[in-house]
C-alpha cells in the first residue's frame, strides 16, 4: 500500500512539472496572448529579481505601473499595451552574437531583438540576472523606458556573468 502511494505521488509530481514546463515554453513571454510566462530562475537570481521588483519605478515613460497575470515578483508592466519586464530569463541566444544590435543606457547594456508585430525585446547583458523588457510597437525605437529602468537595474542586479 505504501509503495502504491509513493508511486502516485511521484506520477502526480511529474504531471504537474510537465504541465508547468509546457506552459512556460508555449505562452507568449510578453503576455500579448493574455498569459505571461514567468521565468523560473535559480535562488540567487530570484533574490536579485525580488530586489529589482521592489526598486522598480511606479512610472515608466509616464505610464503607471501595474501587476501582470499571473502576479509575480519576477514581472512588472506599465501602460497599455504594456511595457513588460521579466527578470530571471535565460540568456538570449543573440547575446552570444558579436554582431548583435546592442545599446548602453545609463550604464546598463541591452541586446536588442525585433519581434513579430513590430515589438522589440531588450535583454540586459553582463549582469548576474538577465532582465528582459518587451516594448510594444507603440514604443519601438524609444529608449526612454530603459532610461527609467536603468537605475533600479544598476542598484539591484550586480554586474558580472
Amino acid at each position: 500500500m505504501m509503495y502504491r502511494r509513493i508511486v502516485l505521488i511521484a506520477v502526480s509530481a511529474v504531471a504537474v512539472g510537465s504541465a508547468a514546463a509546457v506552459y512556460a515554453f508555449t505562452a507568449d513571454p510578453s503576455g500579448a496572448d493574455g498569459a505571461l510566462s514567468v521565468p523560473i530562475p535559480d535562488p540567487q537570481v530570484a533574490s536579485y529579481c525580488r530586489a529589482l521588483h521592489a526598486a522598480l519605478p511606479s512610472r515608466v515613460d509616464g505610464l503607471p505601473r501595474h501587476d501582470l497575470k499571473p502576479v509575480s515578483d519576477l514581472t512588472a508592466g506599465w501602460g497599455s499595451p504594456a511595457i513588460v519586464l521579466r527578470c530571471g530569463v535565460q540568456e538570449p541566444v543573440v547575446d552570444r552574437n558579436p554582431d548583435a544590435d546592442a545599446v548602453s543606457v545609463d550604464g546598463v547594456g541591452w541586446v536588442i531583438e525585433q519581434q513579430p508585430g513590430g515589438k522589440f525585446r531588450l535583454t540586459t547583458t553582463l549582469r548576474k540576472a538577465y532582465v528582459e523588457v518587451t516594448l510594444p510597437k507603440k514604443w519601438a525605437g524609444d529608449l526612454d523606458p530603459l532610461t527609467d529602468l536603468a537605475g533600479a537595474v544598476k542598484r539591484t542586479v550586480p554586474e558580472g556573468i
